[in-house]
């Protein structure tokens, strides 16, 4: 418990310490969601996020995920899918960029100290309309949620997502650690099928000639379980 607490605040630690030399945007992210139960074993997963911003005028972003899971474990769920990811300038489109996705999901697979781990693996492939290459990218994702009260179902999140690309296109420059991902929040059941989460994310962008870019991101997530 000691070290898992010690390196999310390193991890955030790190995000503020480099602001100071990194462009800052400040963004408003808005999640909607819903996962139904077909069966046993398979599971679909529909996700929209909307995503504004002040350098960008706006929206700037919708990504739309629709994927199908199959769980091989009591804790683990293997996912694919498809996400389209129209996106704009002012709330003007500009583009619109396509991924393949095929991620392997363990929800609380692990009691560590008051909070349980969950974890993701994602990998992604990338397609852009009117621009060249395919771009392949990984996104390992650590979450750690400690409940207020033995048995709740509200409480403090602490999560964390670095990306990583594999190759380079057009539209993917930077080969290797592209960003990090970081957010604290508070999540909490509204109602019987729906959890509401919100709180802040820092988006650490590394760029290879010029200043980073640090967004700090107002967050939102509303989701449903049937």
């Amino acid at each position: 418990m000691l070290f898992l607490t010690r390196f999310l605040c390193a991890l955030f630690a790190i995000c503020g310490a480099s602001e100071a030399s990194a462009t800052s945007d400040s963004q408003l992210w808005i999640t909607t969601g819903a996962t139904v139960k077909l069966s046993d074993s398979w599971r679909l997963s529909e996700e929209v996020t909307t995503r504004l911003s002040d350098h960008r005028n706006g929206l700037y972003e919708i990504e739309i995920d629709t994927l199908i899971g199959y769980r091989v474990g009591k804790a683990a769920t293997v996912w694919a899918g498809y996400t389209h990811d129209p996106q704009y300038s002012g709330g003007n489109h500009t583009t619109t960029e396509h991924r393949a996705r095929e991620q392997i999901t363990f929800d609380n697979f692990a009691k560590i100290g008051p909070g349980y781990l969950s974890a993701r693996f994602r990998a992604e492939q990338r397609w852009r309309d009117n621009a060249d290459g395919t771009g392949f990218r990984l996104r390992p994702f650590l979450r750690y949620t400690i409940p207020f009260h033995e048995g709740g179902r509200t409480g403090l999140t602490l999560t964390t997502e670095p990306f990583v690309n594999l190759n380079t296109t057009s539209f993917q420059a930077k080969p290797g650690l592209d960003r990090i991902r970081n957010l604290v929040a508070i999540t909490a059941p509204i109602g019987e099928h729906l959890t509401g989460e919100f709180g802040y994310m820092n988006q650490h962008i590394f760029i290879s000639n010029g200043p980073d870019e640090s967004d700090n991101i107002a967050w939102l997530s509303l989701k449903a379980s049937f």
